[in-house]
């Protein structure tokens, strides 16, 4: 993978969240350009600032709802290979904040398309959303990637929202059948639940649980019997650089989404989480089981990624104790105030071995 990401510009969105500081780590160890864009760090701490990642990538701070500086931003950058990642990430902030969850996913993609369409150097454009952009019926089997979108929560909703930008653009703007004019290769990429080290999110499983434990408390979970595709943060990364690169050098022979989900038996239920995350964490003082009343999630929810296991070579490489095992070592890192960059590399560099 290494020689055919060196050199190449890269244009990030979203480079400044959990994914998105994980993702530019690995593309600056590759050898790419990567030009950020995106809002300041989310939380704080952030993996962002803990890796001085300002100093490795061009990092431009602005909104993707701002459809001038967006294009601005990548007509300057001259980037090859477009990673949109930028959004509105939690579900339960979308139901405070329903209006800003549509405008970023929604519109922000739509911005991001309309910047492509300016700017003549793109020739891969992968579009992330999630694995709750599905019609969930609660069903005990994965979700190919042809079933219908769908979506309870304006999250889960606005997701739905951005694939159906991304079919539109590439029918109306980037079809295959005219590559060789315009010369872009769209495709949209659903990932399942992302864990590892650095994530600060609220309202999540596993930075909720760091948070409680690191301050001595015992942390208070919701929705105990929700099952969930679990995989580390490293498993879609890779499948994304899978997909751009193919999309970069076949053209859109991949253009179309694809799932990246972990193994059947990683869809764990959120106690065995838990009760996973703390044998590994013995000295944590543990969890109890939050009654009260929340906003509707889903139960259960698991992806079919026979497509991109058969048709990218792509295939997940760390089961869910081996990622939660990754995210307690990691953090006993941050505690021991240890390089965290040189954490995360080491990590990079054993999952890509």
């Amino acid at each position: 993978m290494k020689g055919s990401w060196k050199n190449k510009k890269v244009f990030l969105t979203g480079h400044t969240g959990f994914k998105g500081a994980w993702l530019s780590i690995w593309l600056d160890s590759l050898g790419a350009k990567v030009t950020g864009y995106a809002l300041k760090p989310p939380t704080e701490p952030s993996l962002f600032k803990l890796c001085r990642l300002d100093k490795r990538v061009k990092s431009n701070i602005g909104d993707v709802r701002d459809a001038a500086k967006f294009k601005k931003a990548m007509l300057e950058a001259k980037p090859e290979i477009v990673i949109h990642m930028a959004a509105q990430p939690l579900v339960r902030e979308s139901y405070r904040t329903p209006a800003e969850t549509y405008a970023t996913n929604v519109m922000g993609a739509v911005n991001m398309f309309e910047a492509v369409r300016a700017c003549p150097s793109v020739k891969a454009v992968v579009n992330v959303t999630t694995d709750k952009c599905y019609e969930n019926k609660e069903h005990l089997r994965g979700y190919k990637e042809g079933e219908p979108l769908g979506g309870y929560d304006p999250y889960s909703s606005s997701k739905a929202c951005s694939e159906l930008v991304t079919s539109a653009y590439r029918n109306s703007f980037f079809n295959p059948a005219g590559y060789e004019k315009h010369g872009v290769a769209v495709a949209s990429a659903r990932a399942g639940n992302v864990i590892g080290g650095g994530d600060w999110a609220a309202d999540r499983l596993i930075p909720d649980m760091i948070r409680a434990a690191l301050k001595g408390e015992k942390v208070r979970i919701r929705n105990p019997r929700a099952i969930r595709p679990w995989q580390h943060v490293l498993e879609p990364l890779a499948g994304y650089l899978r997909l751009a690169e193919l999309l970069y050098t076949h053209g859109p022979r991949c253009g179309e989404a694809w799932n990246f989900g972990p193994d059947a038996g990683d869809a764990k239920d959120v106690e065995w989480i838990v009760k996973r995350m703390f044998s590994a964490w013995p000295e944590a003082p543990g969890y109890v089981i939050d009654k009260g009343r929340h906003p509707h999630e889903a139960h259960f929810l698991k992806l079919d990624s026979s497509k991109a296991r058969r048709e990218l070579g792509w295939t997940p490489r760390w089961h869910v104790g081996q990622a939660i095992d990754k995210i307690v070592s990691w953090t006993r890192a941050y505690q021991n105030g240890e390089e965290m960059l040189e954490v995360c590399l080491a990590q990079i560099r054993e999952y890509a071995e």
